[in-house]
Protein backbone atom coordinates (compact mmCIF):
# COMPACT_ATOMS: atom_id res chain seq x y z
CA UNK A 1 0.00 0.00 0.00
CA UNK A 2 1.51 3.53 -0.88
CA UNK A 3 3.35 5.04 2.80
CA UNK A 4 2.24 8.10 1.61
CA UNK A 5 -0.72 10.83 1.99
CA UNK A 6 -1.33 14.02 0.94
CA UNK A 7 -3.81 16.92 2.04
CA UNK A 8 -6.59 18.09 0.48
CA UNK A 9 -4.80 21.87 0.66
CA UNK A 10 -1.81 20.50 -1.25
CA UNK A 11 -3.62 18.49 -4.00
CA UNK A 12 -6.12 22.24 -4.43
CA UNK A 13 -2.96 24.33 -4.37
CA UNK A 14 -1.15 22.59 -7.54
CA UNK A 15 -4.48 21.75 -9.39
CA UNK A 16 -3.08 25.05 -11.34
CA UNK A 17 0.20 24.08 -11.78
CA UNK A 18 -0.62 20.10 -12.19
CA UNK A 19 -3.69 21.92 -15.07
CA UNK A 20 -1.06 23.40 -17.17
CA UNK A 21 1.33 20.82 -17.07
CA UNK A 22 -0.42 18.22 -18.21
CA UNK A 23 0.51 17.09 -21.56
CA UNK A 24 -2.50 18.12 -24.32
CA UNK A 25 -0.68 16.04 -26.89
CA UNK A 26 -1.35 13.26 -25.32
CA UNK A 27 -5.06 13.58 -24.24
CA UNK A 28 -6.02 15.06 -27.57
CA UNK A 29 -4.38 11.53 -29.14
CA UNK A 30 -6.28 9.59 -26.49
CA UNK A 31 -9.40 11.02 -27.55
CA UNK A 32 -9.18 10.54 -31.34
CA UNK A 33 -8.61 7.08 -30.41
CA UNK A 34 -11.47 6.64 -28.58
CA UNK A 35 -15.08 5.82 -30.20
CA UNK A 36 -17.03 9.33 -30.98
CA UNK A 37 -20.45 7.37 -30.28
CA UNK A 38 -21.57 6.09 -26.88
CA UNK A 39 -20.52 6.94 -22.95
CA UNK A 40 -17.28 6.36 -22.07
CA UNK A 41 -16.47 5.34 -18.91
CA UNK A 42 -13.23 6.59 -17.26
CA UNK A 43 -11.54 4.92 -14.22
CA UNK A 44 -9.08 7.22 -12.14
CA UNK A 45 -6.44 5.86 -10.02
CA UNK A 46 -5.56 7.66 -6.95
CA UNK A 47 -7.67 9.74 -8.20
CA UNK A 48 -7.92 12.08 -4.92
CA UNK A 49 -10.13 15.08 -5.62
CA UNK A 50 -11.31 15.19 -9.11
CA UNK A 51 -8.93 16.93 -10.35
CA UNK A 52 -7.44 14.86 -13.28
CA UNK A 53 -11.19 14.36 -14.33
CA UNK A 54 -11.97 18.09 -14.07
CA UNK A 55 -8.69 18.73 -16.88
CA UNK A 56 -9.30 15.69 -19.13
CA UNK A 57 -13.45 15.52 -19.15
CA UNK A 58 -13.34 18.67 -21.73
CA UNK A 59 -10.78 17.24 -24.27
CA UNK A 60 -12.59 13.62 -24.72
CA UNK A 61 -15.46 12.77 -26.62
CA UNK A 62 -19.38 12.93 -24.51
CA UNK A 63 -21.24 11.58 -22.82
CA UNK A 64 -18.73 10.27 -20.03
CA UNK A 65 -18.75 8.42 -16.53
CA UNK A 66 -15.92 9.20 -14.12
CA UNK A 67 -15.29 6.24 -11.50
CA UNK A 68 -12.82 7.79 -9.23
CA UNK A 69 -10.69 5.13 -7.14
CA UNK A 70 -8.39 6.47 -3.69
CA UNK A 71 -8.17 5.52 0.03
CA UNK A 72 -9.02 9.16 1.20
CA UNK A 73 -12.42 9.48 1.90
CA UNK A 74 -11.67 12.57 2.80
CA UNK A 75 -10.49 13.26 -0.82
CA UNK A 76 -13.18 10.96 -2.47
CA UNK A 77 -15.84 13.56 -1.06
CA UNK A 78 -14.79 16.67 -2.66
CA UNK A 79 -14.47 14.42 -6.14
CA UNK A 80 -16.24 16.32 -8.95
CA UNK A 81 -19.88 16.02 -8.79
CA UNK A 82 -20.99 13.47 -10.84
CA UNK A 83 -18.32 11.11 -10.22
CA UNK A 84 -18.87 7.90 -8.54
CA UNK A 85 -16.19 7.15 -5.67
CA UNK A 86 -14.50 4.18 -4.38
CA UNK A 87 -12.65 3.57 -1.59
CA UNK A 88 -9.70 1.27 -3.21
CA UNK A 89 -6.36 0.40 -2.83
CA UNK A 90 -5.45 0.75 -6.17
CA UNK A 91 -2.27 -1.70 -5.81
CA UNK A 92 -4.32 -4.19 -4.72
CA UNK A 93 -6.83 -4.02 -7.86
CA UNK A 94 -8.38 -6.90 -9.97
CA UNK A 95 -9.38 -6.65 -13.25
CA UNK A 96 -12.79 -7.18 -12.34
CA UNK A 97 -12.91 -3.83 -10.27
CA UNK A 98 -12.31 -1.95 -13.63
CA UNK A 99 -15.07 -3.71 -15.32
CA UNK A 100 -16.53 -1.66 -17.68
CA UNK A 101 -13.85 1.01 -18.14
CA UNK A 102 -13.28 2.50 -21.51
CA UNK A 103 -10.09 4.28 -20.19
CA UNK A 104 -7.70 4.37 -17.16
CA UNK A 105 -6.10 7.35 -15.98
CA UNK A 106 -3.63 8.15 -12.97
CA UNK A 107 -2.15 11.56 -12.02
CA UNK A 108 0.75 12.42 -10.09
CA UNK A 109 0.64 8.65 -8.40
CA UNK A 110 3.81 6.19 -10.23
CA UNK A 111 6.57 7.50 -8.30
CA UNK A 112 5.39 6.87 -4.81
CA UNK A 113 4.63 2.40 -6.30
CA UNK A 114 7.25 -0.06 -5.78
CA UNK A 115 7.42 -1.61 -8.92
CA UNK A 116 5.31 -4.89 -7.47
CA UNK A 117 2.75 -2.42 -7.00
CA UNK A 118 3.22 -1.09 -10.56
CA UNK A 119 2.69 -4.27 -12.03
CA UNK A 120 0.01 -5.21 -10.35
CA UNK A 121 -1.85 -1.71 -10.73
CA UNK A 122 -1.11 -2.24 -14.67
CA UNK A 123 -1.75 -5.94 -14.78
CA UNK A 124 -5.21 -4.83 -13.33
CA UNK A 125 -5.93 -2.07 -16.61
CA UNK A 126 -4.43 -4.45 -19.64
CA UNK A 127 -6.05 -4.05 -22.50
CA UNK A 128 -7.56 -0.78 -22.14
CA UNK A 129 -6.03 2.85 -23.39
CA UNK A 130 -3.81 4.17 -19.87
CA UNK A 131 -3.02 7.98 -19.47
CA UNK A 132 -0.71 7.86 -16.70
CA UNK A 133 0.23 12.06 -16.26
CA UNK A 134 2.77 13.52 -13.92
CA UNK A 135 5.46 11.27 -13.02
CA UNK A 136 8.49 13.18 -11.29
CA UNK A 137 11.67 12.11 -13.27
CA UNK A 138 14.40 13.54 -10.70
CA UNK A 139 14.99 16.89 -12.58
CA UNK A 140 14.57 20.04 -11.19
CA UNK A 141 16.02 23.36 -12.19
CA UNK A 142 15.97 26.35 -9.85
CA UNK A 143 16.68 29.98 -11.24
CA UNK A 144 19.12 31.67 -9.97
CA UNK A 145 21.13 28.45 -9.63
CA UNK A 146 22.82 27.97 -6.19
CA UNK A 147 25.27 25.22 -5.43
CA UNK A 148 23.58 23.80 -3.19
CA UNK A 149 20.69 22.93 -4.89
CA UNK A 150 21.92 19.69 -6.73
CA UNK A 151 23.14 18.25 -3.59
CA UNK A 152 19.55 18.35 -2.36
CA UNK A 153 18.07 17.41 -5.56
CA UNK A 154 19.85 14.37 -5.04
CA UNK A 155 19.24 13.54 -1.46
CA UNK A 156 15.75 13.97 -2.32
CA UNK A 157 15.50 11.68 -5.36
CA UNK A 158 17.00 9.36 -2.82
CA UNK A 159 14.08 9.86 -0.66
CA UNK A 160 12.03 8.80 -3.29
CA UNK A 161 13.62 5.65 -3.77
CA UNK A 162 13.12 4.55 -0.13
CA UNK A 163 10.94 1.55 0.57
CA UNK A 164 11.43 0.17 -2.77
CA UNK A 165 9.67 2.96 -4.37
CA UNK A 166 9.98 3.39 -7.99
CA UNK A 167 10.51 7.64 -7.29
CA UNK A 168 12.03 8.76 -10.58
CA UNK A 169 12.18 5.85 -12.51
CA UNK A 170 8.69 5.28 -12.36
CA UNK A 171 8.15 6.58 -15.87
CA UNK A 172 10.58 4.29 -17.29
CA UNK A 173 9.42 1.22 -15.59
CA UNK A 174 5.22 1.82 -16.59
CA UNK A 175 6.31 2.27 -20.21
CA UNK A 176 8.44 -0.66 -20.53
CA UNK A 177 5.77 -2.84 -18.82
CA UNK A 178 2.99 -1.35 -20.89
CA UNK A 179 5.23 -2.17 -24.06
CA UNK A 180 5.90 -5.55 -23.15
CA UNK A 181 1.93 -5.87 -23.63
CA UNK A 182 2.20 -5.08 -27.38
CA UNK A 183 0.36 -1.61 -26.44
CA UNK A 184 1.33 1.71 -28.47
CA UNK A 185 3.69 3.78 -25.48
CA UNK A 186 3.89 7.59 -26.08
CA UNK A 187 5.57 9.41 -23.85
CA UNK A 188 5.38 13.18 -23.03
CA UNK A 189 7.06 15.77 -21.02
CA UNK A 190 5.07 17.57 -18.46
CA UNK A 191 7.08 20.16 -16.28
CA UNK A 192 5.54 22.31 -13.45
CA UNK A 193 7.07 25.69 -14.95
CA UNK A 194 6.65 28.11 -11.70
CA UNK A 195 7.37 31.34 -11.80
CA UNK A 196 6.35 34.86 -9.62
CA UNK A 197 2.62 34.08 -9.84
CA UNK A 198 3.36 30.91 -8.26
CA UNK A 199 4.58 32.00 -4.93
CA UNK A 200 2.71 29.97 -2.33
CA UNK A 201 2.76 26.64 -4.22
CA UNK A 202 7.09 26.97 -5.08
CA UNK A 203 7.26 27.56 -0.90
CA UNK A 204 4.99 24.19 -0.38
CA UNK A 205 7.37 22.23 -2.56
CA UNK A 206 10.10 23.82 -1.79
CA UNK A 207 9.84 23.24 2.63
CA UNK A 208 8.32 19.65 1.46
CA UNK A 209 11.52 19.06 -1.11
CA UNK A 210 13.97 20.66 1.20
CA UNK A 211 12.64 18.48 4.48
CA UNK A 212 12.55 14.97 2.63
CA UNK A 213 16.28 16.03 1.17
CA UNK A 214 17.63 16.52 4.75
CA UNK A 215 15.77 13.63 6.26
CA UNK A 216 17.75 11.37 3.63
CA UNK A 217 21.32 12.92 4.88
CA UNK A 218 20.53 14.27 8.60
CA UNK A 219 24.08 16.32 7.95
CA UNK A 220 22.44 18.30 5.16
CA UNK A 221 22.73 21.79 6.89
CA UNK A 222 19.98 23.37 4.49
CA UNK A 223 17.94 25.58 7.27
CA UNK A 224 19.71 28.84 5.72
CA UNK A 225 19.38 27.68 2.06
CA UNK A 226 15.29 26.98 2.80
CA UNK A 227 15.23 30.58 4.41
CA UNK A 228 16.95 32.15 1.33
CA UNK A 229 14.85 29.99 -1.14
CA UNK A 230 11.23 30.90 0.76
CA UNK A 231 12.50 34.78 0.44
CA UNK A 232 13.18 34.99 -3.06
CA UNK A 233 9.89 32.89 -3.57
CA UNK A 234 7.89 35.80 -1.49
CA UNK A 235 9.63 38.39 -3.38
CA UNK A 236 9.21 36.54 -6.71
CA UNK A 237 12.79 36.58 -7.59
CA UNK A 238 12.97 32.65 -8.11
CA UNK A 239 11.65 30.72 -10.68
CA UNK A 240 11.43 26.32 -10.71
CA UNK A 241 10.90 23.76 -13.16
CA UNK A 242 10.26 20.26 -11.63
CA UNK A 243 10.16 18.09 -14.83
CA UNK A 244 7.26 15.29 -14.97
CA UNK A 245 6.38 13.16 -17.73
CA UNK A 246 3.00 11.54 -18.99
CA UNK A 247 2.62 7.95 -20.33
CA UNK A 248 -0.09 7.23 -22.93
CA UNK A 249 -0.51 3.22 -23.91
CA UNK A 250 -3.30 2.48 -26.51
CA UNK A 251 -3.45 -0.95 -26.79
Amino acid sequence: MIAQGVSPEWLQLREPADAAARSAELAERLARHLPSAGRLEIHDLGGGSGAMGRWLAPRLPAPQRWVVHDRDEDLLARAAAGSEVRRSDITRLAPDDLAGASVVTASALLDLLTREELARMLGACAGRPVLLALTVTGRVTLTPAEPLDERIAAAFDAHQRRDGRLGPHATGAAAAQLRATGAEVLVGPSPWRLGGADADLIAAWLDGWVAAACEQEPALDAAAYRDRRLAQAAAGELAVTVDHADVLALP
